[in-house]
């Protein structure tokens, strides 16, 4: 939350605790999403390594139905976050009551407690303000004070190892590449550029949209170069509006007749 709590936007506090040591790691996000959860994941990945599972509610992110041919009942499908947590080896387990999240809510009415007044005091207007006083001040006090020591010295964290994790955790969506080597993703249009590998010209394509704002072609594991173009709508009405003769034949169209009308001939 935030608003008039702390005089500056609304935010989404999203986070994540060690069951473990109740270490904490969280950031401020403009809005619960899966991007938000995945960032959050990564951050942590990258410094204490692959935790063994994830225990959460069954929020849409993290769990989806649909109907399937065959089935009477709507089935459980994969969400891109449970997609990403499966190649990072990580078991997605979901909460069948709130109760059962117990120790994140405590969590999280410190953060509501101790937090807001951290905001207060440090004059955060901005969600870059917000998140540099967790990081600087509550994030350090929080795992100073709050923290206790593993009932195990076994660390069940694994290190990344081989794996990508910008390939990983991002949003991927699976397109056909056209007989002219493009595909269509959000209303946009991209050429992919050469070489051209066995299989490419109608086969299927990872679209990688990752955190950092790139995006990213797969084909099997290759990534492809492309180009964004103009959609196909948008060259045929600058073609009709402004092709010349020789431009039509260039394109593979007869040239028009001059004296031709659409109604019929000139006088």
């Amino acid at each position: 939350g935030g608003g008039e709590a702390w005089r500056g936007p609304m935010l989404t506090l999203v986070g994540m605790i060690d069951d473990a040591t109740d270490r904490l790691l969280c950031r401020f996000y403009e809005s619960e999403t899966t991007a938000a959860y995945m960032d959050v994941l990564d951050r942590w990945v990258r410094k204490f390594g692959r935790p063994a599972s994830w225990y959460s509610d069954r929020h849409s992110i993290f769990r989806a139905e649909a109907s399937v041919a065959g089935y009477d009942e709507p089935v459980s499908v994969p969400t891109q976050f449970s997609r990403a947590s499966g190649e990072l080896g990580i078991e997605l387990i979901l909460a069948n009551s709130p109760q059962a999240k117990g120790r994140v809510e405590r969590v999280w009415g410190t953060a509501q407690d101790r937090l807001v007044k951290e905001l207060r005091l440090a004059q955060a207007r901005s969600i870059e303000q917000a998140n540099a006083v967790l990081e600087q001040k509550f994030l350090p006090w929080f795992n100073r004070r709050c923290t206790h020591a593993p009932a195990s010295g076994n660390d069940a964290h694994r290190p990344i190892g081989k794996l990508n994790l910008d390939a990983i955790l991002c949003i991927q969506e699976q397109r056909v590449v056209a007989n002219d080597y493009t595909i269509r993703f959000d209303n946009h249009f991209y050429q992919l550029l050469p070489p051209v590998w066995p299989g490419q010209r109608g086969g299927k394509v990872i679209v990688e949209q990752r955190l950092d704002g790139t995006m990213k072609v797969r084909f099997k594991n290759r990534y492809l170069e492309y180009n964004a173009i103009p959609s196909p709508s948008t060259i045929d009405a600058a073609t009709t509006d402004t092709a010349t003769p020789s431009d039509a034949a260039k394109l593979g169209a007869p040239p028009p007749n001059p004296g031709v009308y659409r109604m019929g001939r000139s006088p």
